[in-house]
């Protein structure tokens, strides 16, 4: 198999068929077999039933549904799953990626010897103030605090090397950040192509406000994560002894000085009357405890059936 698309869909019925007609057509003009695979995330319209009667006149037409709604992760976690294609592209359903970027998409992965190809939407047709204005501020974030040089890391439309989505896994709702993810396994040839962004035809948007403040809660995961998931000493560890040294420090000031001034005969109240000795003190309760977090967490990362794993890409 050449080629898989994967179109992970929410109450979509509306757009489905022009979706799959508009496909058909790129795919004729390619000289490659593919299928499509479509995972409806538990739809409450009709989704699931134009998927059935798209499937039984098209033979590549491949579909999973949900019992209930459980995120675009999931959606993508399956389809990748059952993809069998060389190179996977992912497209959303509401007809504001377009098929036409298919042919170019394919050809980056498969001549170009990309990993992964994100698209960028750089004109868009979505609410400033709503979407576009908090996407912006989220892709800056997203690229100062992962290195990615991606404009839209968020993109529904994306072509991958089968090799990847095969070595990552999606969950929660980490979808936003698979470039992340691919990096953090290995794969570093990751691009970009600008691609046309549609204005939505049918129904409505599913972004909200609480996604934004949601995805940049993710990222600050995912870093964490893989930066320190099977490390967590080397983070809490080094915190907690700075803190619990600076408290430690900040103690035994207040009481050095207070043996001077005793020494010189000078009266002063009693240490516990300073607040710097209550500082002093939270911060060396804090440093202990941030050092017993990143200890538990090591005994945790230590006894986990996947601190072995690792990504091999060949084997002579």
């Amino acid at each position: 198999m050449n080629l898989s698309v994967v179109i992970p869909l929410f109450e979509e019925a509306e757009s489905i068929p022009e979706l799959i007609l508009w496909i058909e057509r790129v795919m004729k003009k390619m000289s490659c077999t593919y299928e499509i695979i479509m995972v409806d995330d538990g739809s409450r319209d009709n989704s699931w039933a134009v998927i059935q009667e798209m499937a039984r006149t098209n033979p590549h037409i491949q579909a999973i549904r949900f019992r209930r709604n459980y995120g675009k992760s999931a959606a993508l976690f399956c389809g990748f799953k059952k993809a069998e294609g060389d190179v996977v592209i992912t497209l959303d359903a509401d007809l504001q990626d377009s098929p036409d970027e298919i042919p170019e998409l394919y050809r980056m992965v498969r001549e170009d010897d990309y990993d992964l190809v994100s698209g960028w939407k750089k004109k868009r047709f979505d609410s400033r103030l709503t979407k576009n204005i908090p996407s912006k501020i989220y892709n800056a974030t997203a690229r100062a605090m992962t290195g990615i040089k991606l404009h839209d890391m968020n993109s529904g439309i994306k072509a991958y090397n089968k090799d990847v989505i095969k070595n990552i896994e999606v969950y929660g709702e980490m979808h936003r950040y698979i470039p992340v993810l691919a990096h953090r396994a290995g794969f570093t040839r990751i691009g970009e192509k600008v691609v046309e962004h549609r204005a939505r035809k049918f129904g409505e948007t599913k972004f909200g406000m609480n996604r934004f403040i949601n995805g940049f809660l993710d990222l600050l995961s995912i870093i964490f994560v893989s930066r320190f998931g099977k490390k967590p000493m080397h983070l809490f560890g080094l915190l907690g002894t700075l803190v619990f040294f600076v408290g430690f420090i900040a103690a035994s000031v207040l009481g050095i000085q207070k043996i001077y001034f005793l020494y010189q005969g000078v009266k002063v109240g009693l240490v516990t009357e300073s607040p710097y000795f209550y500082l002093s003190l939270a911060s060396m309760i804090l440093g202990t405890q941030l050092f017993l977090a990143g200890f538990l967490g090591e005994l945790i990362s230590r006894n986990s059936t996947e601190r072995n794993t690792y990504q091999i890409k060949e084997i002579l």
